[in-house]
This record gives structure tokens, sequence and C-alpha cells, in this order.
């Protein structure tokens, strides 16, 4: 018996080992694809209440230009805060060049040579073209995203319905049950899940936007956009929105102390927002342990980029809810949860 379970687990775990590998080689088509499936479980109800007034091509347009116009915004203000930091940083590059010297100066003092490593040769403009490479790269593998995620996205809403119908014909009840059960769980977990980061994103932008304000830190607006639309990603985001500021108040205030100040004050309010209101928001339904969480998110960022780190947790959700339908596997729900089991 003991050897029996020994060989199941052993088999699972070589099963997700291939699994995962497939994921990283199949990149291209499966994130997409995975990135779709996550905007159908959001997007359906929508499309599903437009659909009783309206006919079905005209709901399916109507909700895909939602989709489109939801994800543009995001990116144009994520563009448009990081645009705005670019061209103050153009214009202090006097004041840049300064802190350059007085930091390679200190770190020589110390022992630590970094001109040769930063600045390895006037002239030298071998780095160019593989850099250029790498940017034509990164927007090719963009583009193939984006226009596959879009296919699949309108593909899937379309057939959302007739996958419903091909599943209440299936001669298994149990089967049946699970299916439609599962998948309205994971939808239901996912749209809660959504709302309850938009709400955490604009208050987290709210936030930074405030204390930006009070602590003088230029730019204000533009730091609260940017943590507004990186919070979507978890901890990662929140990560890089302290970051970028409290370098960039090092540099406008020349004080390492206060640019320390301001990173505590920065990651005390992500603590707060992320760790104490999210949780009480989301409820138990989305409880997940923080371990599994960021697991979850550095996995999907090594597999699959952004989107994977974006992807991570909702995924994790989904996982966990099939596993809390089977009684074989519902301990694993559990085990992975962030909430206590309640003794009977």
């Amino acid at each position: 018996m003991t050897q029996d379970r020994t060989i199941k687990i052993l088999l699972l775990f070589c099963a997700t080992i291939l699994i995962l590998g497939a994921a990283y080689l199949a990149q291209p088509i499966v994130a997409p694809v995975a990135f779709s499936l996550f905007i159908i479980a959001i997007v359906w109800p929508i499309q599903q209440a437009l659909q009783a007034r309206l006919p079905k091509l005209l709901a399916l347009t109507i909700t895909v230009l939602g989709v489109v116009v939801v994800l543009s915004v995001l990116g144009l203000l994520l563009i448009w805060g990081f645009s705005r930091v670019v061209q103050w940083l153009t214009s202090n590059a006097d004041r840049l060049q300064v802190l350059y010297g007085r930091g390679v100066d200190w770190l020589d003092g110390h022992g630590v040579s970094v001109a040769s490593v930063v600045n390895p040769g006037k002239g030298n403009t071998n780095w160019i073209l593989p850099a250029v490479r790498d940017i034509g790269g990164r927007g090719y593998r963009l583009i193939s995203f984006i226009v596959i995620a879009f296919a699949f996205t309108v593909l899937g809403l379309l057939e959302v319905d007739v996958v419903r119908k091909n599943i209440e014909r299936l001669e298994s009840a149990a089967t049946r049950q699970m299916l439609l059960v599962a998948g309205a769980d994971i939808a239901a977990k996912l749209q809660k899940y959504m709302v309850v980061r938009s709400v955490m994103s604009v208050l987290t932008g709210v936030v930074v936007w405030s204390f930006a304000l009070l602590a003088g830190i230029e730019l204000a607006t533009a730091w609260g956009v940017i943590a507004f639309v990186l919070n979507y990603i978890p901890f990662v985001g929140p990560l890089f929105a302290t970051v970028f500021p409290t370098l960039f108040a090092l540099v406008q205030f020349e004080s390492w102390q206060l640019a320390v100040a301001i990173f505590a004050c920065l990651n005390l309010v992500q603590f707060l927002i992320g760790s104490y209101l999210e949780p009480r928001m989301a409820g138990a339904a989305l409880s997940i342990s923080p371990f599994i969480v960021l697991s979850a998110v550095f996995l999907g960022s090594f597999l699959w980029g952004v989107a994977g780190a974006f992807m991570g947790v909702p995924i994790v959700i989904a996982l966990l809810a099939v596993c809390d339908e089977y009684e074989s596997t519902r301990w694993i729900a559990q085990l992975l949860s962030g909430r206590e089991r309640k003794r009977a």
C-alpha cells in the first residue's frame, strides 16, 4: 500500500515536470491560449447579458471591443507614466551625471571599480546590433501573443454555448456535473479575483499618488498611474512600483536616507493593501497560501515572461477549484489554501 502511494507520488511529480517543460517549450501558443481562456471566463457574463438583448455577433463585437479598449487603456497609461519619467530624467541629465560620478568615486574609494564595466570604452558600438535584435524579437513575440490571444478569445466566446450543450449531452452524469460545477466555480472565482484586483489597484494608485504629493516627489501622478497598472501583477508589480519611485527620489533629493525612508513607506502601503485589505475583501473563496502565490508568480514568469507572472495566480485558482471537486484531490486544495481547516 505504501509502495503504491510512493509510485503514484513519483508519477505525479514526473508528470508535473513534463507538463511544465511542455508549457515552456510551447510558450508561443500555450501562453496566449491560457490568457484568452482567462479573458473568456471574465467577460462571458457580459456577453451573455448582451446576447439576451442583441444578436449574438453584435454582442460578441461589443464584448471584444470592450476588452481591447480596457487592455489598450492600461497599456497606454503605463507607457504615459514611464514616458513622463524618461522626459524628467532626460531634462536632468546633468544631475544624473554628477550622481554617477559621485557613486563611481565612492565605490572606487571602497575598492570596487565599476567604471570599466559600466563604460568599457568610448566609441564602442558593438552592443547596438544585439540590442536592436533583442528589441525586434520582443516586439515580434508581443505582436504574435496579441494576435493569437485575440483570435482564440473571439473563437472561444463564440463556442461557449456550444461547449456547454455538449457537456450537458455527456452520458456520465458524474462527469457532466463535475465539469459544469467546476467550470462555473472557476469562472466565478476568476471574476471575483479580477474585481478585487482592480479595486486594490485603484486604491494602491491613489495612495501612492497621495504619498508622492505629501513627500514632495515630482511626477506624483505618473507614479500613481504606474502603481495602479503594475499592481495587477502580484508581488512583482508592487515591488517595481516601489523601487522605481525610490530610485527617482534618490536622484531628486540626492539623499540615500530619504530614499530609504520613502522605500519603507511605499512598502508599508503595499503590505497593508496586499496583505491586509485584499485578503479580507477576497474572502475565503480566493484564499491561497502566500508562498504558493509567490511561487506561482515566479514560476509563471520563468515559463512565459510577463504574461506568466500575471497568469500564475489565476491558473492556481483554477487548479485548486478543480481539485476541490474531487474527494481524492480535495486535500491538495486544502493544503495549498491560506485558510485554516476547521475541526468537525
